[in-house]
């Protein structure tokens, strides 16, 4: 189950998957033999300490872009509305209170987020059905439920990490807490799911080097990549934090501090590690892939599609699935910058931009958050939303 597609559909991945399955098999191997049971190495999970309830944690984060998105989707009443990231719910609870006798089908692939979305169900009876899965299960799920194609009003997809997910150090996701090296936005589903730590450890220098450039965007992918291997070679790396701090040592100091956030306040250096890693592990570009082609056999005719993504890896994916570009293998092509285009190419962008087949832009331009949102909510900074209405 290693890191599905996606390390085997990038090129700049093809020279090191060999290393990637046999370095898989050796971890698959080792935990199986008669000791696994006792080692504390890369794939052993630290989770029995933390609480596993959210109830006691603070409120979810606010909705990232909430009102850009009731804007374009402009439900009516009694429309069905599929939010394919529910997470902490902001976007559910907004949608249920803007029209009366709208039904919201809630997706995630996070049980403790499908516990909060079984909660909300019980506050709004009939009008909130939750639905735990993948993007790629989407199909599946809504057949079973008897929802047919082409039949749904609305689809929201929040891509990347939810607030939630961050604010728990258990999960492994956050640079500011410290808690196991995890990532798996599935939770504990797939026991054979390798988590953060199973490839930080298991990798070799070479791979983990094309995955933190091709997936992390990392300049110094390779320096990092270097002192990762040294670290594990004294103690597996298995903490968050201790992944942080070999990132931090392997940079010298002008390169660290240099870096900024959209609001051009001090960005860890791990930033990118940590993406990349979190990316691999969740199989998030051919879940997206998956989850947009899911979007768009749900909707009706002149549906609406809201996508909310966070890096520029998911966003160009977006870009070219609406303006009708051809994504059935997600090559380096499909989710990099191409680094010089002709006029001629640019003009042809320009045109496909205006829709495809299947979608007509409601902006032909990305929208981003207004500043006094982003102010208000910094981690929606680095938001882009891309709206479209079903051919």
């Amino acid at each position: 189950m290693i890191f599905h597609m996606s390390v085997r559909s990038n090129p700049m991945l093809r020279k090191t998957s060999l290393a990637l399955w046999r370095a898989w098999r050796s971890w698959k191997s080792s935990m199986h033999s008669p000791t696994a049971g006792a080692s504390s190495g890369p794939g052993s999970r630290e989770r029995s300490e933390e609480p596993s309830s959210v109830l006691t944690e603070k409120p979810p984060h606010s909705p990232v872009m909430l009102k850009e998105v009731l804007h374009y989707f402009d439900i009516q009443a009694g429309q069905v509305v599929l939010d394919m990231t529910f997470g902490g719910g902001g976007h559910t609870k907004a949608i249920l209170n803007t029209a009366p006798e709208v039904t919201v089908l809630a997706l995630d692939r996070d049980p403790t987020a499908i516990s909060l979305a079984q909660q909300l169900a019980k506050e709004h009876p009939g009008r909130v059905k939750p639905l735990l899965g993948r993007f790629s299960e989407l199909e599946v799920l809504l057949s079973n439920m008897n929802i047919q194609p082409g039949s749904i009003d609305a689809v929201l997809l929040d891509a990347g990490c939810s607030s939630m997910q961050m604010d728990r150090a258990e999960r492994g996701f956050s640079l500011s807490k410290d808690g196991p090296l995890d990532m798996r936005m599935d939770g504990e589903r797939y026991l054979d799911m390798p988590c953060a730590a199973d490839v930080v450890n298991t990798l070799d220098q070479q791979a983990l080097a094309s995955i933190l450039t091709a997936y992390g965007e990392e300049r110094h992918a390779r320096k990092i990549a270097s002192a990762i291997v040294e670290a594990r070679r004294v103690n597996p790396i298995t903490r968050t934090q201790q992944l942080a701090s070999v990132v931090a040592g392997s940079l010298p100091a002008a390169v660290a501090y240099a870096r900024k956030d959209r609001l051009h306040r001090p960005a860890h250096v791990a930033t990118k590690t940590f993406q990349a890693l979190r990316i691999v592990v969740n199989d998030e570009l051919n879940e997206l892939h998956a989850g947009l082609r899911a979007a768009q056999a749900a909707l009706r005719t002149g549906g609406r599609l809201c996508v909310i993504t966070f890096h520029s890896l998911e966003d160009r994916l977006v870009k070219r699935f609406l303006r009708g570009d051809d994504l059935s293998n997600l090559d380096q092509y499909h989710f990099s910058p191409r680094k010089q285009s002709t006029r001629r190419e640019k003009q042809a962008d320009e045109k496909r931009d205006g829709g495809s087949a299947h979608w007509v832009p409601l902006r032909r331009k990305v929208i981003t958050p207004e500043k006094d949102d982003v102010q208000e909510n910094p981690r929606g900074r680095s938001a882009k939303l891309r709206a479209a209405l079903r051919h």
